[in-house]
């Protein structure tokens, strides 16, 4: 538990509060109240005759904490525990008025106002309490910098000499970007010391009452460090103006002109670059063969001679993204830009979309539009790329799947594969299952052109396993070029021309077709402006697809290449200018290609000039034309895309195998085959709701409980009277805790309800019974409405076992209490199974100190029933034996439940312990007397003759409510007993906040003082307090003249920070669980 959340809950309980009785609005059980029977049958009328003006008014007011009046319970209920002794013996009616009036039990809900004005203190004594943490430490004001300051009148402030040696030590250089700058000043004063040597020490001695550092900013950090400061709007203009004046400088300068310079700066770097801009361009020519020439559906008849346009398109695409990546859009200099090979089977359903609203009468109209909704994509991928990176929102695309990409990779490689049949045997349309595609694929004249490719492609990824190497994919194709055609030439009967005509060659473009025949596709007046509308979801979908890839390679060629100053946001933003500017030019998406530019950096292409030429190279390639498409071989581009395929797949389907979940893995292949076989949006559709269904299930199977306790175990921080502790060890099986954690849904709540149910079950519940289920709410980010409407049924079913639900760790005003008020659990509900609303608690201690005192309560109860049975049964005045109030009748017996009898046995074996109940002859005792044996009773066997001699030294405090004792850090100045009133004690540590309620009949204090250590809390009076003070003086004075009673007290206080130690390790293990 954080201390900013408790001090919210604490401000919050604060504004909050109202008037209310804490025990007196408790669901009445039949067989421990029966004694009240009248009051309960006046009580029953009252509550149903007024039950709809009480609904109306509740659900009108705000929900407040039940916290209200638990801290005077718990007063009051110390109080009585060191009151008069003869009180658990004896039965006097005007000694049980005096010890423990009902007016003031049950009156804990009366204003705060009367309370305060009754004790005599300030209204305001809260506030005071929290702000007399200001007067503990003085803020010194910050010293003029001796860097700042050159007067000479002023004295120089004394330093260290770790100080001076670091204001001598020679600066950094500064870099060509960075301005000069000095490193930072320490300055510590120390108040108490003037004179300063190389023997002061570095840090002043006192660090709570003595100098405080100061430190002087400064531009730069010592180890020259340089600081990255946001470019601003306004900033940008003197930049590029001074960029601007350095290239013409540059320009004019005789020196650069020479030839020396021009081949140390010019040639010699571009020579460098030029294998890896071979190698680019290589790569880039492949792809284009692979999937630039497929960009349309080559089996259609109007598109069936647009493979050269496509690969022009490929080579726009190529170009635009490179001039962007390498002309400073990216942060890697030779980042190799390319076509999205998911875009294809996007592209192909847009297209068949198209076709089939616009029919196949008008191709120049179809191919208009079709090529209109490809460059339309491009621009609106751009723009959400743009609007991503602008946002700096490039975090939000980490929150989809990664299980959803992968399946749309699978998808794709299938995708490929079936393309891959469908270009290799020439179909006529596009590859489907009817009985003529089949019969075409498996004729003798068509099975040897796709089984062949398959063939090829499955012997170059076996290559590839043992030897993977750009240059081995290279030789491959190149290989294959070259075989093909020495077989052509070496077998008589075969010519180009014959393998043309058998779909061995593709078919040659016409001849004087220009490069650029592509933009004559573009005929804005014949666009179906409709049936581009219809491919709208598509392109949405092939946005949201391209969007994943940014978030993958980006980083991982960060890690490659090993750059680390990557930024998503603006990596973003060079893809949102790329694709939006292949879009205007005719083009279509690209992005950011991992391999090949792991590769292109590899080999010397790190550059910015690489970048630029390879743009150049692949221009001059478009440029040359598409007659070189007529002498590839179809089987070449075939077992390209057979391998992108089957290496899609592999990733998709194989690599993943045993590395995911198998519902994660069943999602996989649901969308690679969705994709693959019947249609791309709603195989990512299908993606998005298996993922949920998934995360689902993956979610329930944690519990959303993440530790249970028992009040025994779980005890409030409140230092009690021994004889309560003792109690309330006994009973406290009887308070149950249930943690949870998480985000509560319809799926984890489940779970929950069946713990809870399980708690309340016949067998479960004679064996364990409860009285108060404490849900703590301190771990739980949130619940639906589910979650919200179980609690609501578990209240109801908790109540018809008289079992209490409370509610801890709720802040009101937040999204958990929201959510529980919307389902009326908060709120007064009609009926005659509804129960009362359960009240809700700040922090979980503080539920639990309401348990222990509404326990404490019956407690008394009890003694005072058995010491009216003992007065009428017994003439003496002694305690009796252990097992013989066994016999007493009492009226309880004849109600006896299990959780009543464990009451009645706790109680009796409390107050019959002969080590518990004091004498009466300490009710002539002056005090502190009393107080010391009552407070040492279990922890010294010394008698009041030994203790007497201690009585002189302690003298009597009264301390008003806000009354400060000592703040963290200062001297122990004294050991309190406390006889009236409650403490409050905040320990707000670096590694958190605790805080802890000291009542009556307990110490304060004794750690710090016997061990001579700084005070280690904060300790105020929450009410008017009466204290017992032991100082520092007259414990010197006791351990001279009473020096076994020094040792005795000593012993105690060991022993009680013994105690302390174990309450709070036990507190932090039930927080922390």
């Amino acid at each position: 538990m954080s201390a900013d959340r408790n001090r919210a809950r604490m401000g919050s309980a604060a504004s909050s509060r109202q008037p209310q009785h804490p025990f007196t609005n408790e669901p009445a059980d039949q067989d421990e109240y029966s004694s009240r029977g009248m009051y309960h049958i006046i009580l029953s009328i009252d509550i149903t005759t007024s039950r709809a003006l009480k609904l109306t008014m509740r659900r009108t007011e705000p929900t407040s904490y039940s916290s209200e009046g638990v801290r005077d319970q718990t007063a009051e209920l110390a109080s009585w525990a060191l009151s008069d002794p003869n009180s658990l013996r004896t039965s006097s009616m005007g000694h049980r008025g005096q010890s423990f009036p009902e007016n003031r039990v049950f009156e804990a809900g009366s204003s705060r106002k009367n309370r305060i004005a009754a004790a005599g203190g300030s209204e305001d004594y809260m506030d005071t309490f929290g702000a007399a943490r200001h007067d503990v430490i003085q803020e010194v004001s910050e010293p003029v910098s001796p860097a700042q300051n050159s007067s000479p009148s002023h004295t120089p402030l004394q330093s260290s000499a770790l100080t001076d040696m670091l204001r001598k030590s020679p600066p950094q250089p500064p870099s060509h970007d960075q301005q000069p700058q000095s490193p930072p000043e320490l300055v510590v004063e120390d108040t108490s010391e003037h004179n300063t040597n190389e023997r002061t020490p570095l840090l002043p001695r006192d660090h709570t009452n003595g100098g405080v550092p100061t430190y002087h900013p400064s531009k730069t950090d010592l180890e020259g460090q340089v600081t990255i400061k946001r470019r601003r709007l306004n900033s940008i203009l003197p930049n590029a103006k001074q960029h601007g004046l350095s290239a013409f400088r540059t320009v004019t300068n005789r020196k650069l002109w020479e030839p020396q310079s021009i081949w140390e700066n010019a040639i010699r770097p571009t020579a460098k670059t030029i294998p890896s801009v071979i190698l680019g361009l290589l790569l880039n020519i492949l792809d284009a063969l692979s999937y630039g020439f497929i960009l349309f559906p080559l089996g259609s008849e109007i598109f069936s001679e647009t493979g050269p346009d496509g690969i022009a398109i490929f080579y726009v695409s190529c170009i635009v993204s490179q001039l962007v990546y390498s002309c400073g859009g990216s942060i890697f200099k030779g980042g190799v830009g390319s076509e999205m090979i998911e875009v294809v089977p996007f592209f192909h359903k847009m297209a068949y979309m198209i076709m089939a609203t616009m029919g196949t009468n008008n191709p120049d109209a179809v191919r208009a539009t079709v090529i209109s909704s490809y460059a339309l994509s491009s621009i609106l991928t751009g723009i959400v790329f743009f609007a991503l990176g602008a946002l700096k929102l490039g975090t939000l695309v980490n929150f989809f799947p990664r299980s959803i990409l992968t399946g749309c990779i699978g998808g794709v490689g299938l995708f490929l594969v079936l393309t891959g049949v469908e270009v290799s045997a020439r179909l006529d349309g596009s590859l489907d299952a009817s009985k003529e595609t089949f019969q075409k694929l498996f004729s003798a004249d068509t099975v040897v052109l796709w089984i062949l490719p398959l063939l090829l492609a499955i012997i170059l990824l076996t290559i590839r396993y043992f030897k993977d190497h750009p240059v081995v994919v290279l030789g491959y194709f190149f290989g294959i070029t070259i075989l093909f055609y020495i077989v052509v030439a070496a077998v008589p009967s075969l010519n180009v021309m014959t393998m043309r005509q058998s779909g061995w060659i593709f078919e040659a473009p016409q001849s004087g077709v220009p490069f650029y025949h592509f933009y004559s596709y573009y005929k804005w007046s014949l666009i179906d402006w409709k049936a581009m509308s219809q491919t709208i979801p598509t392109m949405f979908a092939l946005t949201l697809f391209g969007i994943l890839h940014v978030p993958i390679n980006v980083p991982a060629l960060g890690v490659a290449v090993q750059e680390d100053d990557v930024s998503i946001d603006r990596e973003l933003r060079a893809h949102g200018w790329s694709n939006a500017l292949s879009g205007c030019l005719g083009s279509i998406q690209n992005y950011l290609v991992y391999t090949n530019s792991v590769l292109f950096i590899n080999t010397g292409g790190n550059s910015r000039i690489a970048g630029c030429l390879l743009a150049l190279g692949t221009f001059g390639v478009w440029v040359a034309g598409p007659e070189i498409i007529g002498f590839i071989p179809v089987m070449v581009v075939g077992t390209l895309i057979y391998m992108l395929g089957i290496e899609l797949m592999i990733e998709a389907l194989w690599d993943t195998r045993n590395k995911i979940h198998k519902l994660e893995y069943c999602t996989i292949l649901v969308i690679v085959l969705v994709m693959g076989l019947y249609d791309f949006v709603v195989g990512i559709f299908a993606g998005v709701a298996l993922a949920c269904l998934n995360y689902v299930v993956q979610t329930s199977r944690k519990s959303a409980i993440r530790a249970t306790f028992s009040g025994a175990i779980a005890e409030s921080t409140v230092r009690r009277h021994p004889i309560q502790r003792r109690y309330l060890h006994e009973v406290g099986r009887q308070t149950y805790v249930v943690k949870l954690a998480g985000y509560l849904f319809f799926g984890t709540i489940v779970a929950v309800e069946n713990k809870i149910r399980a708690l309340i079950e016949e067998e479960a519940f004679r064996a364990r019974p409860i009285r108060y289920l404490v849900l703590d709410f301190t771990y739980v980010t949130g619940l639906d409405f589910s979650a919200a409407e179980a609690f609501t049924r578990m209240n109801r079913i908790l109540h018809r076992r008289n079992v209490e639900m409370i509610l801890s760790g709720v802040v009101l005003g937040e999204e958990i209490e929201k959510s529980l008020k919307m389902v009326g659990i908060l709120n007064e509900t009609p009926g005659d199974d509804a129960g009362p609303p359960p009240k809700v608690f700040e922090d979980l201690n503080t539920a639990l100190e309401s348990c222990e005192n509404a326990m404490l309560i019956t407690f008394k109860q009890r003694t005072d029933l058995l010491a009216q049975n003992y007065a009428t049964h017994t003439q003496s005045m002694a305690v009796p034996e252990a097992g013989s109030s066994a016999a007493i009748p009492t009226p309880d017996a004849v109600y006896s439940s299990p959780r009543q009898t464990l009451l009645q046995q706790a109680a009796t074996s409390t107050l019959t312990a002969t080590n518990v109940v004091p004498p009466s002859k300490w009710n002539n005792f002056q005090q502190p007397l009393p107080l010391i044996l009552q407070t040492f009773q279990d922890l010294s066997a010394h008698s009041e003759d030994f203790w007497f001699r201690a009585v002189r030294y302690f003298t009597r405090k009264q301390l008003p409510a806000g009354t400060l004792l000592y703040s963290r850090g200062d001297e122990p100045d004294g050991f309190y007993l406390l006889q009236e009133g409650i403490l409050r004690a905040e320990y707000d540590w670096e590694q958190g906040w605790y805080a802890e309620s000291i009542v009556a009949g307990t110490t304060c204090g004794e750690l710090p003082f016997f061990a001579e250590t700084d005070r280690s809390a904060r300790v105020a009076a929450e009410k008017d307090c009466v204290a017992w003070l032991l100082t520092r003086e007259r414990w010197r004075a006791m351990e001279r003249e009473q020096p076994d009673v020094a040792r005795e007290l000593l012993k105690v206080g060991l022993k009680l920070t013994s105690e302390r130690m174990g309450a709070i390790t036990s507190y932090v293990l039930v927080t922390a669980g």
